[in-house]
């Protein structure tokens, strides 16, 4: 079982940027691959961005080029750097690891972008 811990997630104006953080309850070397997805009211959860055990990275068109994700294997951490904000990006973020087959979800944090 692996146990994932949101934090970062809050109000921003539109322009700003925030950082989530993803907390691992398990060597994040583990894992075969680690992301970030998104959903917004009414909306389907969609990808933000992927990294893998080889730090090969994958971003959503959309998120290129503004938002960067990166993980720390001495904490166990996965981050997501998000700059010049949009109220578009208002969404619900969800940390996701995938390992043996098997998929995990954190409970998800609000990310909110004022205009």
């Amino acid at each position: 079982q692996v146990r994932l811990v949101e934090s970062g997630g809050g109000l921003v104006q539109a322009g700003g940027s925030l950082r989530l953080s993803c907390t691992t309850s398990v060597s994040i070397s583990s894992l075969d691959a680690m992301g970030w997805y998104r959903q917004a009211p009414g909306k389907q959860r969609e990808l933000v961005a992927t990294i893998t055990t080889g730090g090969h990275t994958n971003y959503a068109d959309s998120m290129k080029g503004r938002f960067t994700i990166s993980r720390d294997s001495a904490k166990n951490t996965l981050s997501l750097q998000m700059n010049s904000l949009k109220p578009e990006d208002t969404a619900v973020y969800y940390c996701n690891a995938r390992t043996y087959g098997q998929i995990y979800w954190g409970q998800g944090i609000q990310v909110t972008v004022s205009s």
